[in-house]
Formats: structure tokens, C-alpha cells, sequence
């Protein structure tokens, strides 16, 4: 064997090497890719499944609230204890005075049309003040006629317990200035009411509780949407994928060298 040629076949060797090393080299960055991606994917399955118990487990629990004999309403010692998960629907009473000069409209859309819940406190004989969503109305002019109507007379009402909804509807801001509300903020209409010592949560009053000419109550909807199953089916076929596409590319890579 001539130099030359000896010398041609070590440099075919050395490239040989290379391209074997640079396809192991591919080879593994494609296993720890599909590794990664399959892992992220199984696990955000995995936690739609648990979201899912979840939200079996809360819909099990507010049936059960909503059924229930009312109780008394959480004072403020009981107010830092109120959350969306352990007190909303739960079956309430409170007694006190409405002050129906302060009540304020919410955008609404019912069963009924579209006009506005009336927003009411409450104030309780130690000054605590709840607010209570007295029910539905058509239009502002019903609205203020009812409200001069009323005097300021003890009451006892009994309905659901419901989380603040700050900020406003998904396409509209509140706007406390005009008067315009989109969402039950206990916070904010506190605030524009004037009111100090408000509870954190307001109160759906319950149909037969309402008086004759008044809010139409009881229009609570109990919904919980519960789409996780579907979630997680995705995400775990899209694991799936991730498996055959490896498969598919090692399949078409060895095609390659062939």
C-alpha cells in the first residue's frame, strides 16, 4: 500500500468516527428531548385527573350545603375563615335591617331577561353589615320605585352564601363613579357605599323570602364547569405523539443509512 493510499483510508476512518459520533450524539439529545417533552405532557395529564377529583369532590360538597338546614351566617369572627372552596352556597340566615336607600344595580341576565340584581346591606344588631343580593329586576325606574317604597323595618333572610366577584365581567370594568357594576365586588361597592365593618362575602336571598312586589330571589345558578376529563385526554394523547414521532424519526434515520 502506497503512502497516499494508506493515508486516504485513515482520513475515510476519521470521518467514518465522526459521523458515527455525531449520530450518537443526535441520537441522544433526540432521546433526552422526547424524554422531557413526554414527561411535561404525562404530567400535566396527571394533573387534570387531579383536578377532576377535585372538582368532583366541591360539586359533592356544595350539594350538600345547598341542601342543608341554613345556618347562622359567619360573623367576623368567622370571616378569615370564608373561602371559595369551603363556604360558597352554603345555606345561611341572618336577621337585621336593609337599608335600601344604599343599594346599588349589578348587570344581570336571567331566566327572566336582562336587568339588574339589587345589592342591599344588611345591618345586624352588633353593626356587622352583609351585603344581600335581593333578587332580580327589569329596569332602573322598577328599581328605584321599589326602593321608595320601603322603610327600614327588621327582617330575617335566609339564602346562599356567595364569594365577592372583583374587578368586573370578562368585556366590562366596574366603574364605581358612574354606577355602572358587572360583577357583585363587595369590596368596591362597600367602598361606594360608604360602608365600613362589611362582610367579605355577600348572600343570595332565596325565593319565598322576597317580598310580594320586590326583586324576584332565588335565581342562583349552580354551575360548575368540569372539563378536566377532557383535558387530561389530551394531554396524555399528546404524550402519546411525542412517542411515535420518536419512533417515527428513528425509523426514517435508519431508512437513511440504509
Amino acid at each position: 500500500m502506497s503512502p497516499a493510499d494508506h493515508g486516504n483510508q485513515v482520513t475515510a476512518q476519521a470521518v467514518t468516527g465522526s459521523g458515527d459520533h455525531s449520530r450518537q450524539s443526535a441520537s441522544l439529545w433526540l432521546v433526552i428531548c422526547t424524554g422531557v417533552v413526554f414527561v411535561i405532557l404525562f404530567s400535566l395529564g396527571c394533573w387534570q385527573v387531579y383536578r377532576w377529583q377535585w372538582k368532583l369532590d366541591l360539586i359533592q360538597r356544595v350539594e350538600s350545603r345547598v341542601h342543608q338546614a341554613a345556618v347562622a351566617a359567619p360573623d367576623r369572627a368567622g370571616w378569615p375563615a370564608v373561602s371559595r372552596d369551603q363556604s360558597e352556597y352554603l345555606h345561611v340566615n341572618l336577621q337585621g335591617q336593609l337599608q335600601y336607600a344604599l343599594s346599588l344595580p349589578v348587570v344581570a341576565s336571567t331566566i327572566h331577561g336582562s336587568g339588574y340584581w339589587v345589592m342591599t346591606p344588611l345591618i345586624r344588631n352588633n353593626g356587622e353589615r352583609i351585603l344581600i343580593n335581593r333578587g332580580f329586576v327589569k329596569n332602573m325606574a322598577a328599581f328605584d320605585a321599589e326602593l321608595k317604597k320601603r322603610d327600614e323595618q327588621p327582617v330575617s333572610i335566609t339564602g346562599l352564601l356567595r364569594i365577592s366577584e372583583p374587578g368586573g365581567s370578562v368585556l366590562r370594568k366596574n366603574d364605581p363613579d358612574a354606577r355602572r357594576w358587572y360583577s357583585r365586588d363587595v369590596k368596591a361597592m362597600g367602598q361606594a357605599m360608604g360602608l365600613t365593618d362589611l362582610a367579605p362575602y355577600f348572600v343570595d336571598q332565596e325565593a319565598g323570602t322576597e317580598v310580594s312586589d320586590g326583586p324576584v330571589a332565588g335565581l342562583t345558578v349552580i354551575r360548575f364547569q368540569n372539563s378536566h376529563v377532557v383535558y387530561a385526554l389530551t394531554w396524555f394523547t399528546l404524550a402519546a405523539l411525542s412517542l411515535v414521532g420518536y419512533r417515527l424519526i428513528r425509523r426514517h434515520r435508519r431508512d437513511d443509512r440504509d
